[in-house]
């Protein structure tokens, strides 16, 4: 492999800023969004007392989760000594410490009242996953910074591989609390398994990694930049694999509740009676978002080309969108079941199993809430690679492969 030289981002300024003014412009609706939900109230908002997490949440917990994955083409050259895909290294640690400051932005601000981020910071329940996820955020984004470090200083290189194997296993703790936070529920039965934390990991290897292919043929085809076939073939067959792990654990997920009588309703639930749920499921997510990407990536012409490879990720990253969608409210939107193996003749509390789906329609400024989190992102990457050395000048194939003829 031939040196890597890096070097800024180096698109037309006229382009530039009107990118950067795009961003801003879905930033401020974004702030204006959050600010009449705190000044008004969460009851302009589609959530209620029964579903306390709404679309924002799900923008959110992608984000955070695609954070993970996003890190995980670091791993690749520091931890597992896949040398091709050092190169990539720097662009994956951005990557993810911005999804994840754009996740967590939309989570605290959608608190209803800032002041409870004072309380969350100052009060700690540690039987709360919520709590240790706290400590896993922020520790998260500093070893990850010390991560780039290493890579971008020549004198911190010695440091280079065991901060790549820290943030390793950081990362892989971090998306198994926020599985947990799901899988330790058990007042809801769409929770409460264990599965949901390695479910969770492989989903960030998908969400991640589509959204990382996305921004690095971006920048690269905007600055003029070359990327071979070799190292973007094999990040797109990466990416068909992940897919395929994470259909197998919604199989595996679904086998585990059926397996259990108690929650053959919920599964019937989502799997056929659910309306909306059981649509965004079979439609949003397996088919979009897992099949069809899958047939994409592996297909011999529509895999070759990045047309394909583009269309693969977008697919992908709505799926991932959706999956939570339906983990996230339709976990929620089942009802309670207070009061097992009994008639519920009449409630006031959305109580009885036995009663109708909860309701939830989103609202608008909730939708744009979430879609800012995404700007953040967004904005906080392109403004890094223009002013610091972050994107390789070339990943042509003979660059990246010294074989390559």
């Amino acid at each position: 492999m031939k040196k890597i030289h890096y070097r800024e981002w180096g698109i037309e300024s006229p382009r530039y800023w009107g990118l950067l003014a795009v961003l801003a412009a879905i930033l401020a609706v974004s702030g204006l969004a959050a600010l009449y939900m705190e000044h008004e109230g969460h009851w302009v908002t589609g959530m209620n007392n029964q579903i306390v997490w709404g679309i924002p949440h799900v923008f959110a917990i992608f984000l955070i989760v695609s954070a993970s994955g996003a890190l995980n083409v670091a791993a690749l050259g520091s931890v597992f000594g896949k040398h091709i895909y050092k190169s990539l290294g720097r662009l994956s640690g951005l990557l993810a410490m911005a999804l994840l400051v754009g996740g967590l932005l939309v989570l605290v601000l959608d608190l209803g009242q800032p002041t409870r981020l004072i309380v969350a910071m100052t009060k700690y329940n540690f039987k709360s996953i919520f709590a240790w996820n706290i400590y896993l955020y922020v520790g998260f984004l500093a070893i990850v910074a010390v991560y780039l470090y290493t890579m971008m200083e020549r004198k911190a290189q010695g440091f280079y591989k065991p901060m790549g194997l820290l943030a390793f296993v950081w990362r892989l703790i971090l998306t198994t609390g926020t599985g947990s936070i799901f899988g330790f529920i058990v007042a809801r039965q769409g929770y409460d398994v264990a599965i949901m934390a390695p479910m969770f990991i492989i989903m960030s290897f998908a969400y991640g990694l589509a959204i990382y292919i996305l921004v690095l043929m971006y920048t690269f085809k905007a600055d003029g930049r070359e990327l071979g076939d070799k190292l973007l073939f094999r990040l797109k067959n990466l990416l068909g694999i992940f897919v395929a792990a994470v259909f197998y654990f919604v199989l595996a997920y679904h086998l585990t509740k059926l397996y259990g009588t108690k929650n053959h309703e919920f599964e019937a639930f989502i799997l056929r009676d659910g309306g909306i749920y059981t649509t965004l499921f079979w439609v949003g997510w397996v088919l979009l978002g897992l099949l069809v990407p899958m047939g994409i990536v592996f297909h011999p012409a529509l895999g070759k080309s990045r047309g394909g490879i583009i269309a693969a990720s977008l697919l992908v990253i709505l799926g991932g969108l959706v999956s939570m969608y339906v983990i996230v409210i339709g976990g929620q939107a089942f009802p309670l079941p207070m009061f097992p193996d009994k008639v519920i003749i009449e409630a006031g509390f959305f109580d009885g199993v036995n009663g109708a789906p909860l309701h939830y329609a989103p609202s608008l400024p909730e939708f744009l809430l979430g879609i800012g989190g995404i700007a953040v992102a967004l904005t906080a990457t392109f403004i890094a690679v223009r002013m610091l050395k972050f994107l390789p000048a070339s990943l042509a194939d003979d660059v990246v492969d010294p074989h390559h003829g």
